[in-house]
């Protein structure tokens, strides 16, 4: 019986200790691009565009994407179901020609989330700055993953492999 009590104290420290938390998360990676602006922000805007080089694309064939609205901008909406990506959506909300994206990023499965992603880009001599960045609430859940799995140095790893692969992407095309 002590044990089992033991045991539920031990449980229950755990479960106010990961409540206690921080309730709002935040993380960027970037990169240079050797490319104008310009050449660049149609690889963001343009979501079809960007899922030739997103990773939470790429990473999953077997998931089944459909698009609505218009090809890019506000309002442009990719949503996804099956594979190991679960299912949700991601919508473009503000799109600011050549400078920046923000959309929208609702998990559905496997755990739901309701995220902001932002891609920036900025001058840097004759290069770009892209910089990818997201940040949303975190739920009980959220705070528990966080603490079992190092979640934020998975998704720099993934942010900065899609951030590589449009770097290639969008070199490859201003080449001579």
């Amino acid at each position: 019986m002590t044990i089992i009590v033991g045991l539920l104290v031990l449980i229950a420290a755990f479960c106010i200790w990961v409540s206690m938390k921080p309730s709002h998360f935040s993380m960027a990676r970037s990169i240079d691009i050797a490319a104008p602006q310009h050449r660049i922000f149609d690889e963001i805007n343009n979501l079809k565009n960007m899922n030739s080089w997103n990773p939470f694309a790429t990473d999953d064939p077997k998931s089944q994407l459909t698009y609505t609205g218009p090809e890019a901008g506000k309002g442009s909406k990719y949503t996804w179901a099956g594979g190991k990506m679960g299912s949700g959506s991601f919508e473009i909300l503000d799109s600011t020609p050549h400078n920046s994206v923000r959309s929208q990023l609702l998990m559905i499965k496997p755990v739901a989330a309701d995220n902001v992603v932002e891609f920036t880009l900025k001058p840097n001599g004759l290069n770009t700055t892209v910089t990818w960045a997201m940040s949303g609430h975190n739920r009980f859940i959220h705070k528990l993953m966080h603490t079992v799995m190092n979640m934020e140095k998975m998704m720099n790893g993934t942010f900065d492999r899609g951030l590589a692969a449009l770097k290639a992407k969008v070199e490859q095309k201003t080449l001579p």
